[in-house]
């Protein structure tokens, strides 16, 4: 018996029925649209990334250039000889480990209090329901709206006037009274969360801490996250806190101890390079292997007003 013999580009069926021809080209123009349309997108998007990645390039063929080549005319993309001595002679030119210490102790300590700080009244203002909550929360908003140049100089008076300048009190102690953002972002996500399980969590006896501690923060772990993650960054970048309250090299910071590297006569730009993409490999590092988590939250956060 002959096999029946079938149009290699015919088009799937539709509830068991064979398309018709106009249908099957109609399908197929759409099929090579969309074909189309993705292969465009991935050009742009493929476009962009080198866009943004070209200075993190540029700053790696630097950091491994000899002196006389960092100025070369016409600038050389890759070296001709790759220096990576860079690398140590920047790292060691300055105290930079004795930075990187202050800078972790700094990090670390604004990250846990934004944490404890923010989760507490967030808490309060989505689970619990108390008599003028709803002002009390626009007031905290109040504060996103007022710059940091407007509260700066008062606030440096009254470090002054405790003798907090030239510690590191004043970069560490105020992450542990909140931060309104961070506040704002982990209250929309509890709210979120189903009321049912406070319900079922205060007939078994639990107190409001222990429903803080053992349901709302373990879902919540997302948010938290993002949190932590803005947290990391903002504090492991801060140059102009640190700019004003530290005046001792041994306090400095890792951003600090960058900007020490503008000689007066002369810069070594390869070494201020090499330096720079240490300090700036633990924020690729961290966001590469948190990038999941850290969208997650985004996306989640504020999805109840």
């Amino acid at each position: 018996m002959a096999a029946t013999s079938k149009p290699i580009n015919q088009a799937p069926a539709i509830g068991g029925q064979q398309r018709t021809p106009q249908q099957a080209n109609v399908w197929q123009r759409k099929s090579v649209q969309r074909m189309v349309q993705g292969a465009v997108a991935y050009v742009f998007l493929i476009a962009g990334s080198i866009c943004f990645l070209l200075p993190l390039l540029w700053m790696f063929s630097t950091s491994l250039k000899p002196d006389s080549e960092v100025f070369q005319f016409p600038p050389r993309f890759l070296p001709t000889h790759w220096d990576w001595n860079n690398y140590v002679l920047g790292w060691t030119a300055l105290p930079f480990n004795t930075y990187l210490l202050n800078t972790c102790l700094v990090t670390f300590s604004n990250v846990l209090g934004n944490l404890i700080s923010c989760s507490l009244p967030a808490y309060g203002f989505a689970r619990l329901k108390a008599r003028g909550s709803n002002i009390l929360f626009m007031l905290v908003l109040a504060t996103m709206m007022v710059p940091f140049q407007v509260t700066m100089i008062p606030i440096f008076i009254l470090f002054s006037k405790i003798g907090w300048v030239n510690t590191l009190l004043p970069l560490t102690v105020p992450a542990w009274f909140g931060w309104p953002f961070s506040i704002f972002l982990l209250r929309q996500f509890f709210m979120s969360l189903p009321r049912e399980l406070d319900d079922a969590a205060r007939i078994d006896g639990c107190s409001y801490f222990r429903i803080y501690w053992n349901i709302i923060l373990p879902l919540s772990k997302p948010a938290l996250a993002t949190i932590a993650i803005f947290g990391f960054i903002g504090n492991w970048n801060n140059f102009f806190g640190p700019l004003i309250y530290l005046r001792s090299q041994e306090l400095y910071t890792l951003a600090l101890g960058l900007n020490l590297f503008r000689g007066q006569y002369v810069t070594y730009y390869n070494q201020l390079m090499a330096v720079s993409l240490l300090a700036l490999a633990p924020i690729l590092i961290v966001f590469f292997f948190t990038q999941r988590t850290f969208i997650q939250g985004i996306a989640l956060t504020g999805i109840k007003g």
